[in-house]
């Protein structure tokens, strides 16, 4: 297995990505697509914290999470989680 890149590995600039926003405020999941390397990348962070702490998903990845969401796979883990909003 190789190590995932980082996104300075990947010279992503983050000021010049069109980010998507899950809500508002700072707890937000903000995703961003790109391509960088000759690859798909998608770039997930926290809007609070957005120079800190961006995964890097290549598209396989991206895609499993898509269909493990669309499947309830994380139905049990944000039902479980502390001040889960509902």
């Amino acid at each position: 297995m190789t190590k995932k890149p980082t996104v300075a590995a990947l010279g992503i600039d983050l000021a010049a990505q069109s980010w998507q926003r899950s809500g508002q405020g700072d707890g937000a999941i903000e995703i961003a697509f790109t391509h960088a390397a000759g690859e798909f990348w998608v770039l997930m962070r926290v809007s609070g914290d957005p120079e800190e702490g961006v995964l890097v998903f290549d598209r396989n990845e991206w895609e499993c999470f898509l269909d493990g969401a669309r499947n309830g796979e994380f139905d049990d883990a944000a039902e479980r989680a502390p001040n889960a909003h509902r």
